[in-house]
């Protein structure tokens, strides 16, 4: 049988890039978002047949929604080769507005307790077939923080944490836990960005390179590599310089300013 690829946020962006990825290398796709009749669309665009794919309705943000869509994944798929928790959302916030706290809690619901929420049901099962790999999609910005960004930031570090204690946890059952830190890619989630964004990836490429990455077997990748290395050059500044080159830099859109 076809290996199965289980996908998150998978109506656009990289999570769409990656689905057509792994179609194109011969595997059957279950992809998960709350706008099925997007990925219906596309589907049928694509030319993509129903055998080869199914499309589950889950809200990331809700861990019973995407427990439940995993649960049926398993029950009509079978147990997936590659899960990918691609799933994010990405608002600025402001402290010092009380509402914006609000908006940090909605970020770590998604970006954070759900990609947990996506592992979960999956584990037990990769632990009996001994093989599989968890996929978490993290961000740059998990490396060291960008003002007006304290909520994605946060979250993309606590992603690096997460997936990097779940890879100590499962390497002995032979499930590969991957970390993928993805620079600015060109997706409906950067577009209306009103900063520059170096080494800007179209989300097909960053899908070709993340695909290589996964099937290596590699750990953790940046991509573009270019931006992993601006990464690292910009966790070794001091905090005094650091702070200096970023003062007065144009800030991610609050949710009042979508």
């Amino acid at each position: 049988m076809e290996k199965l690829v289980f996908i998150t946020g998978a109506s656009s962006g990289i999570g769409q890039a990656l689905a057509l990825r792994y179609h194109r290398a011969g595997f059957r796709l279950a992809l998960v978002a709350r706008r099925t009749e997007i990925i219906q669309s596309w589907l049928e665009a694509e030319n993509i047949s129903g055998d080869s794919c199914k499309i589950y309705n889950a809200d990331v943000g809700q861990p019973e929604s995407i427990q439940a869509a995993a649960i049926q994944c398993l029950n009509q798929q079978g147990v997936p080769d590659v899960v990918i928790a691609n799933a994010g959302i990405s608002i600025g916030m402001d402290t010092a507005i009380a509402s914006d706290i609000q908006v940090m809690a909605q970020t770590f619901a998604v970006n954070n307790i759900g990609m947990a929420a996506t592992f979960q049901a999956f584990i037990r099962p990769m632990e009996q077939r001994g093989s599989g790999a968890l996929v978490g999609i993290a961000s740059v910005a998990g490396i060291r923080g960008l003002p007006g960004h304290g909520a994605y930031c946060a979250s993309k570090a606590g992603v690096i944490g997460y997936c990097e204690s779940l890879r100590g946890e499962l390497r002995a059952a032979g499930i590969n836990v991957v970390t993928i830190c993805p620079g600015y890619i060109d997706t409906p989630l950067t577009q209306r960005n009103r900063y520059g964004m170096p080494f800007l990836m179209q989300a097909e490429a960053f899908a070709d390179k993340a695909f290589n990455a996964i099937q290596s077997g590699a750990s953790y990748k940046v991509i573009p590599w270019q931006m992993g290395f601006v990464a690292k050059a910009m966790r070794l500044l001091p905090n005094g310089i650091y702070d200096k080159l970023l003062q007065g830099r144009p800030r991610k859109h609050r949710v009042s300013e979508e």
